[in-house]
């Protein structure tokens, strides 16, 4: 059991205190007040990052009230036209619309602007450095331990040269070197070995996107030539994206989907 859970196990076995939901409330009520008081006190750099960590704060939450805010404004409609007979008395009367259907309308269309760029992994698990390379030792008294060899699965061009032993840093073996993956098209519902152009982006940090690391979550570039798509110009599309869901070095193979 981690060792953070015990006091939510106790919750679930014994309950709450009877005053802790009273203690909660006026901790929240007096949080607004101590705010204050620090942002008073503090001086120097540390008063300009709590006022921008503040001014941030500030801003999510104005745009998440006026996301969850319906527009609910009347206007005067020009050419809205009734359907069927209208009573006398509503004749003179002027037709209003509400615009709260247009403001829905326009936040299902953002919504699926951002739904269009989202991947099929958003969270992965971060790797440790131990675990992403095995210290290997190097030189002749054995006390030199600066090289590494990477556990994981990697890409390396098609022109790619080992460095000299005497400069070579990180290890890429090739046992655990990929150039092909099984990318499955969601649309079509079919899986495809295509080739691995490069490694787009490594999810837990530059250098393992520098040194062609895949791991579960990382973006790469594939050649989709051979499916026939296209662009609305007529022109074939050549590369595309997609995301890796497994975990290659325990499977040997990279399986992913592609992102469109």
């Amino acid at each position: 059991m981690p060792q953070g859970d015990h006091i939510e196990l106790h919750r679930k076995r014994h309950g709450y205190r009877l005053d802790h939901f009273e203690k909660k409330r006026k901790k929240e009520a007096r949080e607004v007040h101590k705010r204050s008081a620090f942002a008073k006190k503090v001086l120097g750099l540390k008063a300009k990052l709590y006022a921008k960590k503040r001014f941030q704060e500030k801003a999510t939450m104005k745009k998440t009230l006026a996301m969850h805010g319906e527009r609910d404004n009347k206007h005067k409609a020009e050419d809205a036209v009734p359907e069927g007979a209208v009573p006398a008395y509503l004749l003179d009367r002027e037709a209003t619309t509400r615009a709260k259907v247009l403001s829905n309308t326009i936040k299902q269309k953002r919504k699926e602007k951002a739904g269009k760029w989202e991947v099929p992994l958003p969270k992965v698990r971060p790797i440790a450095e131990d675990e992403m390379f095995k210290v290997l030792k190097s030189g002749k008294r054995r006390h030199k331990s600066w090289k590494r060899m990477v556990t994981k699965a990697t890409f390396v061009g098609p022109g790619f040269t080992r460095k000299p032993p005497k400069y070579e840093r990180f290890i890429r073996p090739m046992g655990l070197r990929f150039n092909k993956a099984h990318i499955t098209h969601p649309e079509l519902k079919c899986t495809f070995n295509l080739e691995i152009i490069g490694v787009k982006k490594n999810p837990n940090g530059p250098m393992y996107t520098q040194m062609g690391v895949l791991t579960k979550g990382t973006i790469i570039e594939v050649n989709v030539s051979e499916l026939g798509l296209v662009t609305p110009a007529g022109k074939v599309v050549w590369g595309k994206y997609a995301q890796i869901t497994n975990d290659p070095e325990n499977d040997g193979c990279i399986n992913g989907v592609l992102l469109v």
